[in-house]
């Protein structure tokens, strides 16, 4: 049975200027009742601050600032694409998914429609969109499936599973971008796997994060081995 509140067993790197917790599926990282930021001050104490977000459907890794002045640090860090973010797909093996080349270099526009809280990739700049920015490769097949590591180079709304939609390509549970069928916990086969980030407090330094997903069945440890 998985003890999403016991914290001290999900966290990869802490520090008094932030700390990285890896996310269940299902969780929100700030903006509901248990949401990860009061989960941590209830456990830990004193003030998170969320410098990304994942998707509530996708698990991961999170970087929260502990002060104000972490916070400005990394949010800075982000804008100017100092942190590398490195995620695990799992997508639907279909005619199409199978005809990709086995890496590429992925640029869209992507415009969100708020009142469906989903975003659409488009191959030329439109009107209030913005550039999205990703590479892929993959790393193996299963039967079912497709194996995707990807770096994420921009930072859109819902980027990782609009982009691959417009490619043909659905993320394993992801039935707003396309998919099958649901996960029976009601998330998404997209994990956030590794972050590259610079240290708030040796600002010359880097700090590099990895962890495995929290929920690791079988076709996980498959995406591991591949």
């Amino acid at each position: 049975m998985e003890d999403r509140k016991n914290i001290e067993s999900r966290i990869v790197y802490i520090q008094n200027e932030c700390i990285v917790i890896n996310k269940y599926s299902g969780e929100a990282i700030q903006g509901t009742k248990n949401d990860l930021a009061k989960i941590l001050t209830e456990q830990i104490g004193g003030d998170f601050f969320p410098t990304h977000r994942l998707d509530i459907p996708v698990s991961g890794l999170s970087l929260f600032a502990r002060t104000p002045k972490a916070l400005a640090f990394l949010n800075s860090a982000f804008a100017e694409r100092r942190i590398e973010k490195k995620y695990w797909a799992i997508v639907e093996k279909t005619s199409i998914s199978m005809d990709i080349p086995e890496t590429g270099n992925v640029i869209h526009w992507i415009k969100t429609d708020k009142k469906q809280n989903k975003s659409i990739a488009y191959t030329e700049n439109i009107p209030n969109s913005k550039k999205a920015h990703l590479y892929y490769c993959v790393k193996g097949l299963g039967d079912n499936y497709i194996f995707m590591e990807i770096s994420l180079i921009s930072g859109r709304h819902h980027q990782i599973r609009a982009q691959l939609a417009s490619l043909g390509l659905h993320i394993k549970g992801d039935l707003k971008y396309g998919a099958k069928r649901s996960e029976k916990n009601g998330g998404i086969r997209l994990h956030s796997y590794s972050l590259l980030f610079p240290n708030p407090i040796r600002q010359n330094e880097n700090i590099y994060a990895s962890a495995l997903p929290p929920f690791y069945d079988n076709l996980w440890e498959t995406f591991g081995n591949v």
